[in-house]
């Protein structure tokens, strides 16, 4: 595996100054840069280009480890070739209100992605690609485009199959101004070489925790060895950045912020994760415990009927009470007004 190198120690990436020893509420924002401006000041983000796109001709960026010379314009189960795909990018007002803040949260959706999950709610982005090839140029612009409307930060959702693209294209976009920290909301399929590259780049790491035992991984995302990856992926994230840190006004600055959908007749996989994230990552994580589940994609009563349902309020007050047990206490605002509104209703 690529190992990334640091050789701008004089200034750390993504410092917070003082802020940095504070808690994990209350640093301020304007003694915040962005993480990849230090990287970018040495010469080191232009390196990791470099060695980025080298990357490509031989490709296993992320665990599937396919080996396609995608440089070529050659794909496998990411359907991404030279160029990112991108089906949208606009200021999004319905992500966490860390991330969304007053202006929204600056995403771009990139098409396809490495893991095949049957009930995506992004079905036609995830699996049909719907979206349009764009060179680092114009992804750049996209970037700039954001910031110019105000976004807090620039979301990159589903971004681990185009790894080389975004460095490609961020290095232009700083050249262009930009100063917003980066995003990088995943499904967690993460692998270490990728993250490698993104070392002293990401300020905010939003991986999903979706599932614990293998068999629901190899019949629900066609990723067997989606468990072992995503713990040893989120502990790599946070090695890189530590527990989410909010701004003075609540905004997230740095860290992470683990997702976790809640599953109809999931919730030996949720005692298990959150059991698991209290231990190995501490009481300080940041998750949303997520309800907002509902049949998608390729689920129906006849393929997978045993999630072809929503939720049941019984299973979303089990999965939050889980949450506290395992000794964790930052959960969400929105998970907390579901919660609210279950417990109201009830």
């Amino acid at each position: 595996m690529w190992m990334s190198s640091a050789p701008c120690r004089s200034e750390r990436p993504g410092m917070l100054t003082s802020a940095h020893a504070e808690s994990s509420r209350g640093a301020r924002q304007n003694s915040f840069q962005p993480a990849y401006m230090a990287l970018w000041r040495c010469g080191e983000l232009s390196r990791r280009v470099e060695v980025g796109l080298n990357k490509l001709a031989d490709c296993t960026l992320c665990p599937r480890n396919c080996q396609v010379n995608r440089i070529e314009d050659k794909s496998n189960v990411c359907k991404t070739g030279r160029y990112a795909t991108v089906s949208s990018h606009f200021a999004h007002s319905g992500e966490e209100a860390c991330l969304r803040g007053r202006f929204g949260s600056g995403t771009i959706f990139f098409s396809w992605c490495n893991l095949r999950c049957v009930f995506c709610q992004n079905y036609e982005i995830s699996w049909l690609g719907q979206g349009r090839a764009v060179e680092a140029k114009a992804l750049a612009e996209m970037m700039l485009s954001l910031q110019k409307q105000g976004c807090h930060n620039i979301n990159l959702v589903t971004p681990a199959h185009v790894v080389p693209q975004i460095l490609e294209a961020l290095l232009l976009a700083v050249e262009g101004g930009l100063q917003l920290p980066l995003v990088y909301n995943t499904g967690g399929y993460d692998s270490l070489d990728a993250l490698a590259l993104m070392d002293g780049v990401v300020d905010i790491y939003m991986p999903d925790f979706k599932f614990w035992d293998p068999e629901k991984a190899r019949r629900y995302a066609k990723a067997p060895d989606y468990p072992e990856v995503a713990r040893r992926a989120i502990q790599e994230m946070h090695r890189q950045v530590g527990p989410l840190i909010l701004d003075e006004h609540g905004l997230a600055l740095r860290g992470v912020l683990i997702r976790h959908l809640v599953m109809p007749g999931g919730m030996a996989e949720t005692v298990e994760i959150m059991r698991w994230i209290a231990r190995e990552l501490g009481p300080e994580t940041y998750i949303n415990v997520m309800s907002q589940y509902r049949p998608a994609g390729r689920v129906t009563d006849t393929e997978y009927p045993e999630i072809d349902r929503l939720i049941t309020v019984k299973e979303f007050r089990q999965a939050i009470h889980v949450f506290y047990s395992a000794g964790l206490h930052r959960l969400d605002a929105d998970s907390k007004m579901s919660a609210q509104a279950i417990s109201t209703e009830a």
